[in-house]
């Protein structure tokens, strides 16, 4: 059996940057490889990532030089330290001294999940107020409707001419389902 390990992950969001800073910083931690990727934060795939998080087994750490390396967004930082952390994978962070192996680095992840789920709840109650004033000013809200008095239309005068629903629905761009919903409700 290998015995626990660091294992490495950099990341920088534009080739013109260089790896090199993050690379020196992780190798002087102690890390025995060093994954990368050349990817903004925002990419949802990122190959160097999920190498590194293949290649770690139980009682390695994960390191970055910095959070902001290994999160999209803080719930996502969030998700994927936890995420190790049922792997039974600790998490390190350079820059923020954060060491999910001790209790104080736990302690502060636990405070990162929470203003993760302070800023998710903020985000749900702005886009409900939002909606709520688009109903009051009497704006519609959500998908518009697949069809109009005139579509609507066209779509009978073709299915009296002959053509079947598949080739109407096909035609006006619609499901079928859609299209038997409209001629139902009108």
């Amino acid at each position: 059996m290998t015995p626990p390990s660091y294992l490495g992950y950099a990341r920088v969001s534009t080739g013109e940057q260089t790896l090199d800073g993050q690379k020196d910083a992780l190798r002087a931690a102690g890390c025995a490889e060093v994954f990368s990727d050349v990817a903004s934060g925002a990419t949802i795939t990122r190959d160097g990532l999920e190498a590194a998080l293949a290649a770690l087994r139980p009682g390695d750490t994960l390191v970055v030089a910095r959070l902001d390396r290994l999160g999209r967004s803080m719930p996502h930082l969030v998700a994927t330290v936890h995420e190790l952390a049922e792997r039974g994978i600790g998490f390190k962070s350079l820059a923020e001294s954060i060491d999910t192996t001790s209790a104080a680095g736990r302690l502060v992840l636990h405070i990162f999940a929470s203003l993760a789920d302070f800023e998710r709840e903020l985000i749900r109650e702005r886009t409900r107020d939002a909606l709520a004033a688009k109903k009051r000013r009497g704006e519609h809200v959500g998908r518009r409707p697949a069809f109009n008095s005139a579509r609507l239309a066209a779509a009978r005068d073709m299915l009296k001419n002959g053509y079947g629903t598949a080739h109407v629905a096909r035609v006006l761009k619609v499901g079928r389902s859609t299209l038997y919903r409209a001629l139902a409700a009108s």
